[in-house]
């Protein structure tokens, strides 16, 4: 487990005794060096434990969530169906057409996350990240089990004995259940959850959702209690880029190295005149998710998790000094700090500016696009081969594909006319021929397709491209209306 500043290098890379001289050449590859996290308590430790439940809690319970979208719909609320080829969100329904309210989504993930980073530093690695939330549960049953920090090192130095496997089965075997539950629940946000349990449990389950189960339930286990923090160092790539969102008033986990240094041990009644307020217990260290020493300065496997300070302000309280000698800190305040005096948190900086005007902005445009849009989609396609027909009569014909989208849950009528050439007539397929109207039906909540052929006559062409425009309104009152503009093609003049 690599740990240190991140402007030297890590003690887990670093030169070991004998890497050199032993061999006479440089080791670059190191052993694991297994954290062992202890039990805290307090404020940090128990919004962790509160953002855990939540976040846990929509996970696990969000497919069950019921949502009524009328006759023939699904009724799950959180639902993305990929054999209709459609996402639910409660009353939002986006189709393939509309993929780009995804990215959209996705845009506003990474600018808040950005704005989120560049106030409070990494909260989200230290409080909703997936890989935190699994690792916390995790190491959760791992202390039910085989207890405490120290008890834990000692089982794992211990020899095989029945008691031990016992203990490690036990774990394992819990650990195995939280990552089926796991991998179940993420297959239920893609199949409705209900119909998915019913299947199981008959042994009617399909082999493409037993291994998108299988997969998601062994790269839980894996991750969440196997690599554990090794994801945070070594595989995620946001620990590299994120000091790119810190200033001096980013909110990060801190030392205040001028009120605690220089440390060492401390017995009670000794005089505190020249020395600091650390001392040296490493409690700080021991609590730590990743295994770091939050006194060598803002690293990079600090997750900002903060449950440092809550075991440096019980050992601050139990030798009657004050706290927050490891606290919450921006490093203008600590600089001002240091001197006497204090700084206050600047919420409004350029780069917050920024990042909350592109999000204001994806966000508008979002809910515009969402509370605007039709319900009514039509798409038109002539075709190309042959560009046209020259019929008996001398009259020409060209041939499209009109296709109409219909949104809505209810059966639409729509009358379909055509504007820019005299005397057109239109026939479709399967229907009525050579008409100035045609009445198209649309089922609900699906794509209707039709084949429409218009004539006209030869003498009413421009030349070998003329204007056309297709309307098709609604029969019903007040109803919708789209305009589809085309071209007709006939020979030269």
């Amino acid at each position: 487990m690599a740990s240190g500043n991140m402007n030297t290098v890590p003690p887990s890379l670093a030169e070991k005794p004998g890497d050199t001289a032993d061999t006479g050449k440089l080791q670059l590859y190191a052993d694991r060096v297994r954290v062992y996290p202890a039990r805290v308590v307090g404020p940090f430790r128990r919004f962790k434990w509160a953002a855990l439940i939540v976040l846990l809690g929509i996970y696990y319970l969000a497919p069950w969530l019921r949502w009524d979208r009328g006759p023939g719909a699904p009724d799950q609320a959180l639902l993305i169906d990929m054999p209709s080829r459609r996402a639910y969100f409660f009353w939002i329904e986006i189709w393939p057409q509309e993929v780009y309210y995804l990215t959209g989504l996705l845009i506003v993930g990474a600018v808040g996350l950005f704005l989120v980073t560049s106030l409070f530093g990494r909260v989200w690695c230290g409080y909703s990240c997936p890989q935190t939330v699994w690792t916390d549960l995790f190491m959760w049953v791992e202390r039910r089990i085989e207890g405490d920090r120290n008890a834990r090192m000692r089982l794992d130095r211990a020899p095989w004995s029945a008691a031990k496997i016992a203990k490690k089965t036990a774990k394992h075997g819990v650990w195995i259940a939280i990552s089926l539950m796991t991998g179940g629940a993420w297959v239920m946000y893609f199949t409705d959850a209900p119909t998915l349990v019913a299947d199981i449990a008959s042994l009617e389950v399909s082999g493409a959702v037993l291994f998108f189960i299988g997969l998601f339930t062994s790269t839980t286990y894996l991750l969440g209690g196997i690599a554990r923090e090794q994801v945070c160092t070594y595989m995620c790539p946001w620990p590299r880029f994120q000091a790119a969102m810190f200033d001096e008033d980013t909110l990060v986990v801190t030392y205040e190295a001028w009120r605690g240094e220089p440390r060492g041990k401390h017995k009670q009644g000794e005089s505190w005149e020249g020395r600091g307020h650390c001392v040296d217990c490493l409690q700080c260290v021991n609590v730590c998710p990743t295994g770091i020493d939050i006194r060598d300065g803002n690293q990079l496997e600090c997750i900002g998790c903060g449950l440092c300070i809550d075991a440096c302000n019980r050992i601050m309280k139990r030798l009657d000094l004050p706290p927050g000698l490891i606290r919450m800190d921006t490093v203008n305040n600590q600089v001002a700090r240091e001197r006497g005096r204090s700084v206050p948190f600047r919420v409004l900086r350029p780069r917050t500016i920024i990042y909350a005007s592109i999000l204001i902005a994806v966000l508008g445009l979002m809910v515009f696009g969402l509370g605007s849009r039709s319900t009514l989609d039509v798409n038109l396609l002539r075709d190309r081969n042959p560009l046209f027909v020259t019929l008996s009569d001398g009259a020409i014909r060209n041939g499209y594909t009109f296709k109409i989208l219909n949104r809505a849950r209810a059966d639409r009528e729509f009358v379909l006319t055509l504007e820019g050439i005299d005397d057109l007539t239109l026939s479709v397929r399967g229907g009525p021929s050579d008409v100035q109207r045609a009445v198209l039906g649309a089922r609900p909540d699906r794509v209707e397709t039709y084949r429409v052929f218009v004539r006209a006559p030869r003498d009413a062409l421009a030349g070998e491209s003329t204007p056309l425009r297709f309307v098709l309104e609604e029969t019903m009152p007040d109803g919708e209306r789209s305009v589809q503009d085309s071209v007709f093609r006939g020979p030269v003049r």
